[in-house]
């Protein structure tokens, strides 16, 4: 084998490691988000137990993550797709680290939530599944190199925007009816404004996977409602 040969194996791998890499923080946020909704809509403390104590291990594979990215730009020189890649990678690690730090926060809030004759938690629930599925496609978007994918986790930031303002109106109703309910509420509008969060980060993930396998940015303002001038993304 020569050195050129060698060299390209080895410089391979390292960027199969650093897409390895960002594979298993996302199954770990996934998880996280997961298991914070579980125990906020459902009540579940030992749910709610999961996500804080996960984050030393997401923290760690974004630091590994970022020293390996960094070490292949100062070494390798890498051009065209495989550039974009690595700074693609940087960021949404940190997109995938703060989404594990929303998680955690609803998981924390779960625990000192006490719904007995409380608000309903309709809205909540499907705000929660819709950014859990967004999640999922655009961590696949990831896996993949999927470019359709990204772009419809994209589109679908707007449903997750509307949700949470249906779910902040609805909250604030509750508490003008009746004050009793308005420290439950509080905690629950801190825990739809994490799902939110939750979602600009995952359209964020969407977009540099976009352009780490496009070398194009999807339009800086992010849809707010109907299709609009998406079409020509999908042709």
């Amino acid at each position: 084998m020569t050195e050129a040969t060698h060299t390209v194996k080895s410089y391979e791998q390292e960027l199969e490691h650093l897409r390895s890499l960002m594979r298993q923080m996302g199954g770990l946020v996934e998880r996280q988000t997961a298991q914070a909704v579980k125990a906020i809509v459902d009540g579940d403390d030992e749910a709610a137990i999961e996500p804080p104590e996960l984050d030393p291990e997401v923290d760690e594979l974004e630091r590994e993550a970022e020293a390996l990215a960094i070490r292949i730009l100062a070494l390798r020189s890498p051009m065209a797709v495989d550039l974009r890649t690595i700074v693609a990678a940087l960021k949404i690690t940190g997109d995938l680290e703060r989404i594990g730090d929303y998680a955690s926060s609803i998981a924390r809030r779960a625990m000192k939530l006490d719904m007995e004759g409380g608000p309903s938690l309709v809205g909540l629930r499907s705000m929660g599944r819709l950014v859990q599925d967004n999640l999922r496609r655009a961590i696949d978007a990831l896996a993949n190199e999927d470019r359709d994918a990204s772009v419809a986790v994209w589109q679908a930031d707007a449903a997750v925007d509307e949700l949470y303002t249906a779910m902040f109106r609805e909250l604030m109703t509750y508490m003008m009816e009746d004050p009793r309910n308005i420290g439950t509420c509080i905690h629950l509008m801190f825990v739809a404004k994490n799902l939110e969060r939750i979602g600009d980060h995952t359209t964020n993930i969407a977009e540099r996977v976009y352009y780490a396998v496009t070398g194009e940015m999807l339009p800086s303002v992010r849809p707010r409602g109907g299709r609009g001038n998406m079409a020509s993304l999908q042709s």
